[in-house]
């Protein structure tokens, strides 16, 4: 009997399922099958917390340093597609630019006043489709803050980022395949763009700060909210074009998950309207809301590793080289973590301990930035839209296999033109 066979609920998965609303799906997998091998990815799905966590912290069991992670063959080795020493390496030096006080010091205002800037824009018109015209433009924006891309055109670095993802998700289908040459030239033209940020010395960006700790003078490392990987020496000095990687590495990621954290938790308060007058009525909620948001609807559904010896997960028995997924989606609905866990509820009071932004050596570095840009994108809608609410001739449910967003967020409000 081959391993479909063991796990019929896995095997009945399907792509339509796990794209589409997966979570009863997932749901029955985590009661019966935790650990479950699923045809349509090829790989063991994981969907209890418990099992989750312990994927994601032991990273000498189960690595992302892999030749199937196809990052790597696009922007080169970043902290992204490394693990233990190596990973160290890449990341220490942007753990204190990147940590909640030095994004405090150099965007936070930024960020607050362009979701304001933003939203004053649209209101006039009295509608809008909310994931282009606030969630992504605030995305992109502060992730060229924050790596000295201001100058640069906003369609511009949105061709760039679309260019890298692509040839990556090329490589994610055909590993045999050479990254496309779209990709390959958007990655070098970023790079020359990054070079010159780099050079420029005292610039004010996040990425200048963490160029001048990497290959010249160290940094404070700062706190970053995460738990800690392997400490060690950590190797020499990253070089320039290391940098870079990592930078390449943080512009998708910043500007892919943000967009969806803010456009999901948009659509769970238009959603609930019992819960978006509790936060009308107190705007403190509006963290809480965010971060249950991200355990109902994480932005990236799942993350990969792939073991690297033979291994007993969950009652499984796990070889070495086999995919491991991790389903933050199924992670974030366990009855077993979360009273009620299909319920949408600002005031739940362990609503943190999603694992949106994963856990062990690979915490998103940028995690406080997400934060900041979601409850400042929600804050200035909330303000600013009166009578904010869904277009009710339009679904904007979230969607995605991976990254899980609304196609399309339309909204009004009122007092429009």
């Amino acid at each position: 009997m081959g391993r479909g066979g063991r796990y019929p609920l896995g095997s009945a998965v399907t792509l339509a399922e796990l794209e589409g609303d997966p979570h009863a799906a997932l749901a029955r997998l985590r009661q019966a099958e935790p650990v479950s091998w699923v045809p349509v990815l090829n790989g063991w799905l994981v969907t209890r917390r418990d099992l989750a966590l312990r994927v994601m912290r032991d990273s000498e069991t189960f690595t992302v340093d892999d030749p199937r992670f196809s990052t790597a063959r696009v922007v080169g080795p970043s902290m992204l597609s490394l693990d233990g020493a190596g990973h160290d390496r890449h990341r220490r030096p942007f753990t204190g630019p990147f940590s909640q006080a030095g994004l405090r010091a150099q965007l936070a205002a930024f960020v607050t006043a362009e979701a304001d800037r933003l939203v004053a824009a649209m209101r006039p018109a009295g509608q809008a489709e909310l994931r282009r015209s606030l969630a992504a433009p605030l995305a992109v924006a502060a992730v060229a803050r924050a790596l000295g891309l201001d100058e640069a055109d906003p369609g511009t670095i949105l061709s760039w980022y679309d260019a890298i993802v692509g040839a990556v998700s090329q490589l994610a289908g055909d590993p045999a395949a050479d990254p496309s040459v779209v990709g390959t030239t958007a990655f070098r033209q970023l790079s020359g763009r990054l070079h010159a940020v780099i050079a420029g010395g005292a610039g004010p960006s996040l990425l200048a700060n963490v160029a001048r700790g990497a290959t010249g003078r160290p940094v404070a490392r700062g706190a970053t909210g995460c738990e800690p990987g392997r400490r060690g020496s950590g190797g020499p000095r990253l070089s320039q074009a290391e940098v870079i990687s990592n930078a390449a590495v943080l512009m998708f990621g910043g500007i892919e998950t943000t967009e969806g954290m803010i456009a999901n938790a948009a659509w769970h308060l238009l959603t609930h309207p019992d819960q978006l007058r509790l936060v009308r009525d107190d705007p403190g909620l509006l963290p809480n809301a965010v971060e249950e948001s991200l355990r109902l609807e994480p932005a990236a559904a799942v993350v990969d590793r792939y073991a690297t010896r033979d291994v007993a997960l969950g009652g499984v028995a796990v070889r070495e080289g086999d995919l491991v997924s991790v389903s933050i989606a199924g992670a974030g609905r366990d009855p077993a973590a979360f009273t009620d866990p299909d319920r949408f509820d600002v005031r739940r009071d362990n609503a943190k301990l999603n694992l949106a932004f994963a856990r062990g050596p690979h915490f998103c570095l940028g995690v406080h930035l997400a934060r900041l840009e979601a409850q400042a994108a929600l804050s200035a809608a909330l303000r600013l839209l009166p009578g904010l609410r869904l277009d009710p001739q339009h679904s904007g449910a979230p969607r995605g296999l991976v990254f899980r967003k609304p196609v399309s967020l339309q909204v009004r409000w009122d007092g429009g033109g």
